[in-house]
């Protein structure tokens, strides 16, 4: 009777062993997925607070390395060293300094175009930006994300606007041109802005004062993949030349290894 049992049992247990090797391999595969996913997202986890008085983070955006002064960044889930997707940024005028942290809004949602016109025409009027130069201690907003697919704004220039403004631009302030988009475009409702005869020196595309939302416009600049958003109150391209060197000076400050 056990010489029966015997084997019998042993068959038994060599199925059950040859059915848990699938199963044992497929938990090691599951476990190494949440390793692998564990240490990719690992940056983006919560960890100690910074302070907003610390010193600029290192900070890298489509691979590019920024120095990012903690008070600057608007979005606190973005305020690490690290790799970002991308970073929503304030700055004040003429200063190139973060707002002070008293006066600083909610960082509980992510900034974007829609946010950040509303925050400048807000800033625009608090600070009497009615066609005059900026005032002392205006804001202005910057975003820095991936280029990606989308064609480098010099490219934009001259290959893509051109096909939707206005036949005949308009002179505007020290060499500006201001040259409409035509109604039914992409850009119906705005003015393409730029310094006549170089447009490639300065160029901006910007929103027109519309009751009593003033106008704001976006300056771009391209460093390798990542793209510099700078978005400021229309009213201060009475000013332009200061401000596209303010621009300027803050790519410096951010990211010392361009030299353009």
């Amino acid at each position: 009777m056990t010489a029966h049992i015997l084997p019998r049992h042993n068959a038994m247990r060599r199925r059950r062993n040859r059915l848990m090797l699938p199963l044992t391999f497929l938990g090691l595969l599951v476990v190494g997925a949440g390793i692998f996913v564990a240490f990719v997202l690992w940056p983006t986890w919560p960890g100690a607070a910074i302070s907003l008085e610390a010193p600029a983070l290192p900070t890298t955006v489509a691979g590019v390395l920024f120095d990012v002064p903690p008070a600057a960044i608007r979005n606190a889930v973005q305020r690490h060293a690290g790799s970002n997707d991308r970073i929503d940024l304030a700055f004040m005028w003429p200063s190139l300094l973060p707002p002070p942290s008293d006066a600083r809004t909610s960082n509980a949602r992510t900034f974007n175009a829609k946010t950040s016109s509303a925050k400048i025409s807000e800033q625009s009027r608090l600070a009497g930006g009615s066609g005059t130069a900026p005032a002392t201690g205006a804001r202005f907003f910057v975003t820095i994300a991936p280029l990606g697919p989308v064609l480098p704004p010099l490219e934009r220039l001259r290959g893509i606007y051109p096909r939707y403004v206005e036949a005949e631009a308009m002179a505007g302030a020290d060499g500006l041109a201001i040259l409409p988009f035509r109604k039914g475009s992409p850009y119906a409702g705005e003015d393409l802005v730029y310094l006549s005869g170089t447009p490639e020196q300065f160029f901006a595309r910007c929103t027109r004062d519309v009751e009593q939302v003033p106008g704001t416009c976006i300056n771009e600049r391209v460093i390798d993949a990542a793209e510099m958003t700078f978005r400021f109150p229309r009213a201060w391209l009475e000013d332009w030349r200061n401000v596209s060197a303010g621009f300027d000076r803050l790519m410096v400050q951010m990211h010392p290894q361009n030299n353009r």
